[in-house]
């Protein structure tokens, strides 16, 4: 009875072909993530030697996906093999158009894919290897470099593949092709104007080196530090904790400032003092405000307190210093310092800060 009935056949294939299809199918889906896992660890002893802080772990997280892709497409393969296409159906050969070229040659992109995809995840961690051989060293040029080449072998290959996919699945003639792109050139590179601008952008900041990974930058409205240096674009962190992608080309081309490279950090403080502060009192707190910024060792010399205006509503001192410091955390830190201690002054001496404010003058006829 088991025999006659995997005899019985439905459009033009027996049952036990469909079942040995289908098992060889489920194998692959059931034993992707293992073999995945076993191909990665396999595979992980070449770099072993040069990994460093970056384990296996990583390894088999970034291969599981594309290879576990790879198995199910060989599951497919071994499995679909088990099966024809219906005689009454006078399906073309692969050689002619038809639902079998269409399927041979799509199964074939798909591999193909699943094999570029294995080797831009291998790259991947590749650049995680030299980020963390980076991170133990002084230098950050050596950060900036890492994305950069890491883009640039993707990029690498991506083109390969897609040269190998037009040749082994379209019978493509490469040689023939690559003459011919000098004919469509022109266009091509009108078509990436913008791409091929971004990209010497950003060879513009590998060679002139405006700023590197890590320096705090303001660009246009946006402020923040760098965290990547791509091919294309930038990436910017900024103070609201957002993360900004910037074209290379505008990196370039508009006005930039690198505030990591600041030597000191200037502010410009207006404190404002009533009016029934005393002329001693006044005295004393520019000249204790003075002597604060002379002896605090973030402030360099050349800071100046003086008495700047009479307000409409205050007395108004200008306070003006520089913070030996790059670091914006810092400075505000010193800052804040600062401003503590002219509160502390100004109270010790008698004196309070004024607001804005009008009197108001009734006249009383008799």
């Amino acid at each position: 009875m088991s025999t006659e009935f995997l005899n019985l056949q439905f459009l033009g294939n027996t049952v036990e072909n469909y079942l040995w299809c289908l098992g060889i199918i489920l194998f692959g889906i059931i034993f992707q993530r293992l073999l995945s896992r076993v191909f990665a660890l396999l595979l992980y002893r070449i770099f072993k030697k040069y990994s460093g802080n970056v384990g296996v772990k990583e390894f088999q997280d970034l291969l599981h996906r594309p290879f576990a892709t790879f198995v199910i497409l060989v599951a497919g393969y071994i499995g679909f093999n088990y099966l024809q296409f219906p005689v009454n159906w006078n399906v073309a050969p692969e050689e002619k158009f038809g639902l079998r070229m269409v399927v041979h040659r799509s199964y074939l992109i798909a591999v193909i894919i699943s094999i570029t995809w294995v080797f831009l995840r291998i790259v991947d961690f590749m650049g995680l290897i030299l980020i963390d051989r980076a991170s133990r060293t002084s230098s950050r040029l050596d950060d900036q470099l890492i994305p950069f080449f890491k883009d640039g072998l993707k990029i690498f290959i991506g083109i390969l593949c897609f040269f190998f996919m037009l040749a082994s699945v379209f019978n493509v003639n490469i040689v023939t092709l690559i003459g011919g792109l000098g004919i469509g050139g022109l266009a091509v590179a009108l078509a990436a104007k913008e791409t091929l601008e971004n990209l010497f952008g950003s060879f513009t900041i590998f060679l002139d080196k405006p700023f590197v990974v890590g320096d705090h930058v303001k660009v246009g409205a946006f402020q923040g530090h760098v965290e990547t240096i791509g091919l294309r674009s930038t990436r910017i962190r900024t103070l609201e904790k957002s993360l900004v992608t910037v074209p290379n080309k505008k990196m370039v081309d508009a006005e930039l400032e690198n505030i990591t490279q600041r030597t000191f950090w200037r502010s410009r403080t207006v404190i404002n003092l009533v009016y029934n502060t005393k002329h001693e009192s006044l005295k004393n707190i520019t000249s204790e405000i003075q002597k604060f910024l002379d002896e605090h060792p973030k402030v360099r010399e050349g800071s100046t307190v003086n008495f700047d205006q009479l307000g409409q509503s205050s007395l108004d001192l200008l306070a003006v210093y520089f913070v030996r410091t790059n670091d914006a955390d810092e400075f505000a830190s010193v800052k804040q310092e600062i401003n503590f201690k002219i509160m502390e002054i100004v109270r010790s001496n008698e004196s309070d800060f004024a607001y804005p404010s009008t009197s108001i003058y009734i006249e009383k006829n008799n």
